[in-house]
Order: structure tokens, then sequence, then C-alpha cells
């Protein structure tokens, strides 16, 4: 499988909170989209080539987390920087030791004389990793010529570098020669609407549902009111007892590139997608090439496809193709499903 796919309703039974899409073909820039089913929002792991993004779906992001800042996974962050400037929103990036000065590198490499306390209120907030438990944010602002602002060093009880009420992002960091992190997005419950009961109970489908699943996940005092459109409120606790709702474990998606075939970065990274529903993996070197893909501490498709197997992964995804091999994308494949089949040795 080349490509990122994403499960319907029928082939799993269950309808999870995002959905994920590569940003580019397997050659192309590592890069993965995370789309929210039902907000108009999205989070993105990794800042290499943005161009199959379309401005809107650009507009949507609220938080990137950044691997590392090799080019082809930071250079998309002018595109983004563009498209975003006139938004009056924050931009959160969060990614490993030297973020800070990279995005104050970004930014120092432009001349904002045009920019004063009438701009748009947009400002950028880097949250850079101590790959312990300190996470220490600056605020870049439009309205402030992008100077940097100190905000303070966050305390983390654990490697959650973003938490929300509805999923939270964790992190591991892996050696590729440098730091470079692997994510997780982990959705905190999964709510579904079961359609039968609703229907029974003479409720109509709608935004309201959007509210009332969040109030699911977020554990909220089942006396809590629900407005619901056309039919008038309900306590959640109500439509609980009428098993309005079904829930489950949450969806769990797991991003790892660039990264050595190392014991360290197994373990590692095993522990990290252990289970998870989807595992974007880099796999970008045929078996005969081993020997160049350790030299560069990048992984081979077959080496991928067994860490895929190891973690017990529902769906795996092999991405970050060495253009060495345009016209070959086959035999990656071919040696990736193989490394599934047969599992680390």
């Amino acid at each position: 499988m080349g490509r990122a796919e994403t499960l319907t309703s029928t082939e799993r039974g269950v309808v999870f909170l995002v959905q994920p899409r590569l940003v580019n073909e397997p050659f192309g820039d590592a890069g993965l989209l995370l789309n929210f089913r039902f907000k108009s929002r999205a989070i993105l792991f990794d800042l290499g080539d943005l161009a199959p993004l379309p401005a809107g779906t650009i507009s949507r992001i609220g938080q990137v987390f950044v691997s590392h800042m090799h080019m082809d996974h930071f250079a998309g962050f002018d595109r983004m920087l563009r498209l975003l400037l006139n938004r009056t929103a924050d931009l959160q990036v969060f990614g490993p030791p030297g973020l800070t000065d990279a995005v104050e590198g970004k930014l120092r490499s432009y001349t904002w004389n045009l920019l004063d306390e009438t701009s748009g209120d947009f400002s950028i907030i880097a949250a850079e990793w101590d790959l312990r438990d300190g996470l220490a944010r600056s605020r870049f602002k439009a309205r402030n010529k992008f100077v940097p602002e100190t905000l303070g060093v966050e305390t983390l009880a654990s490697a959650r570098l973003f938490v929300d009420p509805d999923f939270h992002v964790e992190a591991v960091e892996l050696d590729h020669g440098i730091p470079c992190l692997a994510f997780a997005f982990q959705e905190s419950m999964r709510v579904n609407v079961h359609k039968a009961r609703l229907d029974e109970l003479g409720l109509p489908v709608g935004p309201w549902l959007t509210e009332a699943k969040h109030l699911v996940r977020t554990h909220a005092d089942p006396d809590t009111i629900v407005t619901i459109s056309e039919h008038g409120d309900m306590k959640l606790g109500d439509l609980l007892s009428a098993k309005a709702f079904v829930t489950g474990p949450g969806e769990r998606i797991c991003y790892a590139t660039d990264l050595a075939f190392t014991e360290a970065n197994l373990s590692r990274l095993l522990a990290l997608a252990e289970g998870s529903d989807y595992l974007f993996i880099e796999g970008g070197f045929l078996d005969e090439d081993k020997a160049i893909a350790a030299s560069k501490r990048h992984l081979t498709a077959l080496q991928a496809g067994s860490i895929a197997a190891a973690a017990r992964v529902a769906r795996s995804v092999p991405m970050h193709f060495s253009p060495r091999y345009l016209g070959r994308e086959q035999s990656l494949l071919d040696e990736f499903q193989k490394g599934l089949s047969t599992g680390l040795a």
C-alpha cells in the first residue's frame, strides 16, 4: 500500500475523530495531515513540501508537529506563513531542540516593515521540547514584526506535547544522527451515533451531535443540557441512558520518519505504536542497499514493514521513498509487505 486509505464505517463499524492522509506521494517529502471529520480543523505532522495542500486546507491547521529541521521536513514553513499571515489566530508549532531558533531564523529572513498594530492579530507559538520534561514556548506576533517573546517553560508530566479534551499528541525521541521525533495522535474516546436509536427517539441528525459527542468524550455532568435543533432540550444523561451513543477506545495514529534501525529506536517506536489504528512509517530503501540506508540513518522498506508487524498495528502505510528508486515503487511496496509477513528477526 503506497498511499493512506481511510477505513469506512462498513470496514470497521466505527467513525473516528480524524481522517489521516499523506501530504505527498511516496517519493515526496514526508508529511501527514489529520483532518477532523466534524470540525473545520486540521493537524499537520511535518512541514515539508505543502504544495499539494489547498490554501483552504492550510487555513484550518492549528497545530504543526515537526520531527526535525532537515529541509525536506521544514521547508514548507514559508508557504504556511504566507497563507496564514493575515489570519487572526495562533499557529502552534511543536518540535525538538533548536525549533525556536529555526522559526526565528525563518522569520528574520524577511522584511516586516509594513506590519504594525493594525495588522492581523496572527501569532506563531514555537513550543520546543527538551526531550525530557520541559516544553519552552516563545511567541512571534505579526503586530510586533515577529520579534520573539519568551513565554516560559512548562513542566510536562509525560511526553504529551499537546492535550485537548478530545485528544492528545505525544512524542518520542528517535536517533537520525540528530534527535528526530515520532508522534502519536490519541483520541480520548471514540463516540459514535446510534442512528437507529435516534430514529426511535425521534431525534434529528445535525450540528448538535458534534457538541453532544464532545460532552461524552469529556465526561461532562449527566445533567448537562443538550440543545437539539427542532426538538428542544435533553439532558446528556438521558441521551446516554437511551443508548443514543456508542463509545469505545479512541483512534491512535502514529507517524515515524527518518530513523536508524537500532535497538534503542525500535524499543521506543514499538512502545509508541503498539496496537495503533495507523502507522505511517518511512521505508525508503531496498534491502539490497541496507548499508546505504544505515549510513544515512534511514530504514529500508523491509525493516519498516517488520516494525509495523511487531507493533501489531491495524493498518500501516510506507512513505518517504528515496528518489533513487523512481520507477521501482512496486519493489519497495513488495519488500514492505514481506516485512509485514515475516516481522522482526
